[in-house]
């Protein structure tokens, strides 16, 4: 228990760290005075002043953080001295506040982006092309490739890896396939001629997919990438989870996927924890997910989250002038009863779950 604690509070310490040091980051570049830079919300359990000025926080409840900036809530009542005017957030132009809100999520993926490169040159184990089961009626058993039978190369391209083998299976279709197969140290040619049968996607959608009738073997070889490959795997894996989070967004939205698979602070803890015990590789990809999960998240266009900021800088940015405070202060209100009720909503989840199993 206390092993998934520790490992939940390092893995979302470190990426509300991130997320909220963009924010001060960026806001001190363009000369925005940040009176707090806080670790968690609720009651300071320590705290530090810097030379310049911003008070360094730790409090009490790790499940988020804040930067607080002079000038930041927009208040006209908000006594600033007029040395520190040229200081305020809000005396800023409106293109400084969007980079100073968009810095957040920004670094969020630029950790994440940093974490799966890191990953690829620790070393990954990648599932190598070796048959582990062959369907009985399928393509793959009517063309006689056996159990332990190594797939090298289809229709004369070379595959190294089961999702490379299973990828191009996929994007040739209804195409007959030449496969070269290894099998006892002796190259054979098979032709097969995949099936298009209905499948269940991640998301529980049914989609036709041409399939041979194989299963992987679990063979895996590790695999440790140079900085150049890691840094175009790193890129590219970046892109197809945050192409998988926008997604998955959706479908919860459209109710393709329903919403008692949202899962909230425990399960975040209990997945920690869990990767933590695999290794190194396997937590830096799972603080790459929970980062841009976290970075996609923030960017919804919900007042309070930094999407709610964000879409009114736009506004003011097309009208030339900023939203009235009376409406930004009901977003704000109806954002916060959102963002509790999911929150509430999450953690129901979790419970279900924990006292399921």
């Amino acid at each position: 228990m206390m092993h998934t604690v520790f490992w939940a509070v390092v893995v979302l310490g470190i990426l509300i760290f991130v997320h909220e040091l963009g924010h001060f980051l960026v806001a001190r570049l363009f000369g925005v005075r940040v009176l707090v830079f806080s670790l968690g919300f609720g009651p300071k359990i320590w705290g530090r002043t810097g030379r310049n000025g911003t008070e360094y926080r730790l409090s009490l409840v790790p499940l988020g953080g804040y930067v607080k900036m002079l000038g930041e809530s927009g208040d006209p009542e908000e006594e600033i001295p007029e040395s520190l005017m040229d200081q305020s957030f809000a005396a800023k132009s409106v293109y400084q506040r969007f980079g100073v809100v968009f810095a957040g999520p920004l670094f969020n993926f630029i950790f994440a982006m940093l974490a799966l490169i890191i990953a690829f040159m620790v070393g990954v184990e990648e599932a190598l092309p070796v048959v582990g089961s062959v369907t009985e009626g399928m393509p793959a058993q009517k063309a006689g490739i056996q159990v332990g039978d190594h797939i090298v190369a289809i229709n004369g391209t070379a595959v190294t890896r089961w999702e490379t083998m299973s990828r191009r299976i996929k994007d040739l279709g209804e195409t007959e396939l030449h496969l070269t197969v290894e099998r006892n140290h002796v190259q054979l040619e098979v032709t097969v001629m995949p099936q298009i049968k209905e499948v269940h996607n991640l998301f529980g959608e049914s989609v036709r997919y041409p399939l041979i009738g194989v299963g992987p073997s679990g063979d895996q070889e590790f695999v440790r990438y140079g900085l150049p490959t890691a840094v175009i795997k790193g890129v590219k894996q970046t892109w197809m989870i945050m192409d998988l989070t926008v997604t998955s967004i959706w479908k919860l939205l459209t109710r393709v996927v329903p919403a008692d698979q949202i899962g909230g602070p425990l399960l975040i803890a209990e997945m920690a924890g869990k990767t933590a015990n695999q290794g190194a590789t396997s937590l830096l990809f799972f603080m790459a997910l929970i980062s841009i999960n976290l970075g996609i998240l923030n960017l919804l266009p919900v007042p309070i989250l930094d999407g709610g900021h964000l879409f009114f800088f736009t506004i003011e940015a097309i009208k030339g002038g900023p939203v009235t405070e009376k409406i930004q202060s009901v977003a704000n209100r109806v954002g916060l009863t959102l963002l509790v009720l999911l929150m509430v909503w999450a953690l129901k989840n979790d419970l279900t779950r924990l006292f399921a199993t």
